[in-house]
């Protein structure tokens, strides 16, 4: 499909990027609005250029802020929705852990402040010694100076399969979608209201544009004088062919997060390959998506191993592979809602998802179509504006670590 120039084809809502979070809004703007959806990705679908990709993500009702906790109970009812309209699960709950040695303070500050945001909202969850997380799940080797918060009904999603998910749904709710389509700029039409996206495939009209394009979202914002200030960074998850394959399975291992004070470490039980899979928490360089490689890094790597070595020597084996990805991250690690109506574009939406909103996308999705088609959201986003204070203060002090060495914890 090629838009002319000339007469641009008309869409109620364009979505610019079609990953995680816009794969999402794309499926719930067309529950709703059907063949007036637009969808736009640059790449391939279902590409590894930025950061929705992989076989799977945490998710979970653990968290460490209100502003996430109000709706972490929503991530899993609309996903559900998705996985009943499909026939095909994407939410596994194998139980998610948070741990830390609790010698650290700012780590032990960090399992209390999720203690506290859970309890504030309901949320059931076990704290559990280092010795009875051994009791629980043999795999690790925690000792009794290490602290975990385990929440049972929490797990992975499936980002590939959930993604993919979303646009066939789309398609089949009557939204296009087109891909290797870069949008070049955004821009007002002439009455005013509505919003035209140009595109290396034609220009194209609309009520409303989301824009949803990760690591790419400045290159779309600063078509019309907006900048987000944003890190991204190149990061990375391994795989290694354990032996015990069955000991990872997501019948008998949860997900977990490893709070330490220089950095958290991850990791998911076995699914979509056979290999256990670790990462490091945005531990990677500042890049831009232009100069980032595909080129893993050895130094963590190495991190990666000599954690298992130590706390799950069971999850080693032969190396299978390490992949990369892209985080873009808020200041505040905190992610963003809103509209441009303050900067003279009401016809323009944006999301993003600081590096930690895969388990969030299809809620996301949900929160953007409501806000594109009523002009409102039921969700509680006030915390998520982009004119609060670390994304207007050029003073303000980026914390990427997520770990509470503050007054409010950031993970």
């Amino acid at each position: 499909m090629m838009a002319s120039s000339s007469t641009p084809q008309y869409f109620e809502h364009i979505v610019v990027g079609c990953g995680g979070i816009g794969s999402g809004t794309v499926y719930w703007l067309s529950k709703r609005a059907g063949k007036n959806v637009l969808g736009l990705e640059q790449f391939k679908l279902g590409h590894d250029n930025g950061g929705s990709q992989d076989h799977s993500r945490i998710i979970r009702l653990l968290y460490h802020d209100e502003c996430y906790t109000n709706l972490v109970r929503d991530t899993f009812t609309t996903f559900e929705e998705v996985e009943k309209e499909s026939g095909i699960q994407l939410v596994y709950k194998c139980g998610t852990i948070d741990l830390g040695h609790a010698s650290i303070p700012e780590v032990a500050k960090t399992i209390d402040a999720y203690a506290v945001a859970m309890e504030k909202q309901n949320i059931p969850y076990e704290r559990l010694t280092g010795d009875q997380i051994r009791e629980r799940f043999p795999q690790f080797n925690t000792g009794s100076d290490v602290v975990g918060l385990y929440q049972k009904d929490s797990g992975l999603v499936d980002a590939a399969m959930a993604n993919a998910t979303h646009i066939q749904l789309a398609r089949k709710h009557g939204a296009t979608i087109l891909e290797n389509c870069t949008v070049l700029k955004l821009d007002k039409d002439t009455d005013g209201i509505h919003a035209l996206v140009y595109t290396n495939q034609g220009v194209f009209r609309c009520r409303r544009v989301i824009v949803t394009a990760g690591a790419w979202v400045n290159h779309v914002l600063g078509s019309v004088g907006v900048h987000i200030p944003l890190t991204v960074t190149q990061e990375q998850v391994t795989y290694l062919a354990t032996p015990n394959i069955k000991d990872f399975t997501k019948e008998h291992f949860p997900s977990w997060i490893f709070h330490d004070s220089r950095f958290d470490l991850y990791g998911l039980p076995i699914h979509g390959n056979t290999g256990s899979k670790v990462g490091i928490d945005a531990g990677g360089p500042s890049v831009t998506p232009e100069t980032r490689n595909f080129k893993p890094d050895p130094v963590r790597e190495k991190i990666c191993i000599e954690f298992l070595e130590k706390y799950l020597p069971k999850a080693l084996g032969p190396l299978m592979y390490t992949k990369t990805c892209l985080y873009a991250m808020t200041p505040d690690r905190d992610f963003v809602i809103d509209t441009l109506e303050k900067k003279g574009f009401p016809q323009v939406i944006f999301c993003n998802g600081a590096g930690h909103a895969f388990k969030f996308s299809c809620l996301l999705g949900k929160i953007l179509s409501q806000m594109a088609i009523d002009g409102k959201t039921e969700y509680p986003i006030e915390s998520f504006t982009m004119d609060r204070k670390a994304l207007t203060d050029p003073n303000f002090k980026p914390n990427f670590h997520l770990i509470c060495d503050t007054t409010k914890a950031k993970l």
